[in-house]
């Protein structure tokens, strides 16, 4: 691996940067273990072919009517799988999870490069109107923003209790050779009882970039404005 060019760096330095250089390495294999072992997970149940509600594609349409989208209907063509990403607003989450905002203001920036392997939408408890008025704030033109707050969909998935407490999640789903839509994957922030908060920090990269730096994520949290 090249390194800088930069003069006076120590021999402390240089061998504590080679030590991270080869731990940044296995990681990197770690990841793709990781990965692998994701791909070849069996498939999951067939699902519900859940009701959604939808608005039309220009988010300052006005008042043209809402529609009702299947599950199924959210993939575009065959041999494609779906990205759902659980976000926490609706119910018992009166305001939008700023959390979730920073997230989905990322994948609004490079939602057409997932479109080209698979397809996103963005799932939510909040009425439509709410949902879409909070899309339109932070410039959400590339996203598919539907509503849940009618079905089961998020409980049963696990970013709902029963109460409406809301929880971001992300969950893949896949279509067999009938047609038949089978959950395959979904991840939570609480990866068990004494990690809560990091079960889905890939999805942002936010995270680490802060992470390269000498003070690293600290305690940093997002904020829908600074």
């Amino acid at each position: 691996m090249r390194q800088t060019n930069l003069t006076g760096e120590t021999a402390e330095y240089e061998g504590a940067r080679e030590e991270l250089r080869q731990a940044e390495i296995e990681l990197m294999r770690h990841r793709e273990r990781v990965a692998e072992l994701r791909r070849r997970l069996p498939l999951g149940p067939v699902v519900d072919d859940y009701a959604f509600e939808e608005g039309p594609a220009d988010l300052d349409a006005g008042d043209e009517p809402v529609r009702t989208v299947r599950l199924s209907e959210l993939f575009t063509g065959p041999g494609r799988d779906l990205v759902v990403y659980h976000f926490m607003y609706g119910k018992q989450q009166t305001e939008p999870c700023p959390m979730c905002t920073m997230w989905i203001d990322g994948f609004n920036g490079v939602a057409h490069h997932v479109a080209q392997n698979a397809d996103l939408a963005i799932v939510a408890a909040a009425d439509l109107p709410a949902l879409r008025a909070h899309a339109r704030d932070r410039g959400w033109t590339n996203l598919r923003l539907l509503s849940a707050g009618t079905s089961s969909f998020k409980r049963d998935l696990g970013s709902e209790d029963a109460e409406g407490n809301q929880d971001s999640t992300v969950s893949v789903f896949t279509r067999d050779g009938n047609g038949a839509v089978h959950h395959f994957y979904s991840a939570h922030p609480r990866m068990s009882d004494d990690i809560d908060e990091r079960g889905i920090d890939l999805l942002s990269p936010v995270w680490h970039l802060l992470d390269l730096t000498r003070r690293g994520r600290g305690e940093w949290n997002a904020a829908l404005g600074y």
